[in-house]
C-alpha cells in the first residue's frame, strides 16, 4: 500500500510539471500612456470680455478755396478713447506639451467716442464793411472753425493665436489678423469775419458775420485694418480660464466728403487692453508618448 501512494504522488508531480512546461509563456503588456489629467488646452472655448481702448484719430482737412485771406486748417490729432465689452470664440490645438496654437474671433461693442473744434485765425487786412479784401475803410479777422466728431461704434478682430505654456496651466501667447469696424465721421466747416474800424488800423468791432461754408455732415462706414497683440491665459479649473490681453489696431485712412469744404483725410488706430475668462468645451488632455 505504501508503495502504491509514493507511486500515485510521483505521478501526480510529473503531470503537474508537464503541464506547465506546456503553458505559454505570460505575455509582455506594455503600460498604458501617462495623461495631464487636468489641463488640456485642445478644444473649442468661448468667453466674455471687458476693457478700455486708446484710440487716435488724425485729421488733414483739405485746403478751401475762399476770397478771403483765411489760414488753412493744419493737421489734427485726437483721442478717441472709451471702454468697450464682447465676446469671443475659438479653437485651440496642443501640439505638444509645451505648444499651443488656435484661431479666434471677437466682437465688441464700444463707448469710444470723442469731438473737438478746430480754428485758425487770419492777419489783420484791408476790407470794406461786410469784410471782402476790398478797400481801406476798414480792416478784417477771417477765421476758420471746423467742429468734428469720432465714433467708433464696434469692432470684430479675426485672429490667429501662437502660445507657449510656462506650466500645464499658463499660456503665454502672441495674436494677429484682421480688423473690422463701424466707424462714424461727422465734420461742420464755417468762416466768421469781424469787421473793425476805422479805417486800416481801426480796432473797434463794426460787425461780424458767419458763414456755413461747410454745412453739417456724417459718415458711418465699415472700415477694415489689421491688428496685433500679445496676451497671457491661465486655466483655474479644467474648464475655466482668465486671461489678460492687449491689441493694436489700424484701421489706415479714409477720405471723407469728396468736393466738399468738409473734405478731410481721416486715419485711426487703437490701442485695446480687455481681461477676460473662457470655458472651455471638453478639452483634450495631451498624450505623453514614451
Amino acid at each position: 500500500m505504501k508503495r502504491f501512494v509514493i507511486g500515485l504522488a510521483a505521478m501526480s508531480l510529473f503531470a503537474t510539471g508537464a503541464i506547465a512546461a506546456d503553458l505559454a509563456a505570460r505575455p509582455y503588456v506594455k503600460a498604458p500612456p501617462v495623461v495631464d489629467p487636468g489641463w488640456g488646452w485642445t478644444g473649442f472655448y468661448a468667453g466674455l470680455n471687458a476693457g478700455y481702448s486708446w484710440g487716435r484719430a488724425n485729421t488733414t482737412i483739405a485746403p478751401i478755396a475762399l476770397p478771403f485771406p483765411a489760414v488753412q486748417f493744419g493737421s489734427s490729432h485726437q483721442n478717441v478713447d472709451g471702454w468697450l465689452a464682447g465676446g469671443q470664440i475659438g479653437y485651440n490645438w496642443q501640439v505638444d506639451p509645451k505648444w499651443v496654437v488656435g484661431l479666434e474671433g471677437d466682437i465688441q461693442a464700444t463707448g469710444e467716442r470723442s469731438s473737438r473744434t478746430v480754428t485758425t485765425t487770419s492777419t489783420r487786412y484791408g476790407s470794406n464793411i461786410i469784410g471782402l479784401p476790398i478797400g481801406n475803410d476798414f480792416n478784417s479777422i477771417a477765421s476758420l472753425t471746423a467742429n468734428l466728431s469720432y465714433d467708433l461704434q464696434w469692432f470684430a478682430t479675426f485672429r490667429g493665436r501662437v502660445g507657449v505654456l510656462s506650466d500645464p496651466q499658463t499660456l503665454w501667447y502672441a495674436t494677429g489678423g484682421l480688423a473690422v469696424g463701424e466707424f462714424k465721421y461727422s465734420s461742420a466747416t464755417a468762416l466768421g469775419i469781424q469787421v473793425f474800424g476805422p479805417g486800416l488800423g481801426g480796432v473797434t468791432p463794426v460787425g461780424a458775420f458767419n458763414f456755413p461754408i461747410g454745412a453739417g455732415v456724417s459718415s458711418s462706414d465699415t472700415r477694415v485694418g489689421w491688428t496685433v497683440g500679445a496676451g497671457v491665459e491661465r486655466k483655474f479649473t479644467r474648464n475655466w480660464s482668465a486671461k489678460l490681453e492687449y491689441l493694436y489696431m489700424d484701421f489706415g485712412s479714409k477720405t471723407y466728403f469728396v468736393g466738399t469744404a468738409n473734405q478731410a483725410d481721416v486715419s485711426f488706430h487703437d490701442h485695446v487692453l480687455r481681461a477676460g475668462f473662457n470655458y472651455a468645451f471638453n478639452p483634450t488632455p495631451v498624450v505623453a508618448k514614451y
